[in-house]
């Protein structure tokens, strides 16, 4: 079974990039506030929240892209160790939501100390229900996820093929697949996790 969101595309790019931010702060540590930004396009495009991207979400442009990850910033500062914790991230987004008046959309933590089933479960749950799920990885014992230590990044569809459950993810502008149980098992006791998107009614 495969299911796959209908994810969007920059100028020829999967979703955005902080390759592409000038400011050099953002460039380094703008990962958290770009995932929020590829949110807000997300639910602007396939979800009819229009509000939450203040610029022409039919014609999208690495321009008006970078525009707005800086105005992001302010609600997803980068700082010094990262934006390392799940609620960090929750805190800022969340008031990003307040201000552009969204009453819609809430977030829950999901710890990185859930089991890789448990893990499973909720990708799958918010990929069915149409959500991408933001993902924060830090540290990794096996080298080939090093791209993806101390970064957030967004999960927007996953595949059971034969005994494994793979997801893909999207950063930098381009789309990654991994087994989710290699990849959830960091090795490390400092964990990231998952946020939940929910609505209220």
């Amino acid at each position: 079974m495969e299911k796959i969101l209908d994810y969007f595309t920059i100028e020829g790019a999967l979703g955005g990039s902080q390759d592409w931010f000038t400011n050099v702060v953002m460039n380094i540590g703008g990962c958290a506030a770009a995932t929020a930004c590829d949110s807000c396009i997300y639910f602007a495009l396939n979800q009819g929240q229009k509000h939450l991207y203040p610029y022409d979400v039919e014609h999208l442009t690495k321009k008006e892209y970078v525009q707005f990850a800086m105005e992001m910033k302010p609600y997803i500062k980068p700082r010094i160790g990262g934006v390392k914790k799940l609620s960090m991230f929750i805190d800022g987004f969340s008031k990003y939501l307040r201000d552009v008046g969204d009453t819609r959309l809430d977030m829950r933590g999901f710890s990185g100390t859930h089991t890789a089933d448990e893990a499973k479960a909720l990708i799958k749950k918010q990929i069915d229900a149409s959500f991408p799920v933001p993902y924060l990885m830090l540290k990794h014992r096996n080298p080939k996820f090093e791209d993806f230590l101390w970064h957030w990044f967004l999960c927007f569809g996953y595949e059971e093929k034969d005994e494994d459950f793979h997801i893909k993810v999207a950063t930098y502008g381009a789309a990654s697949s991994f087994v989710l149980e290699d990849f959830w098992n960091t090795g490390y006791e400092e964990k990231g996790g998952l946020i939940q998107y929910t609505t209220v009614q």
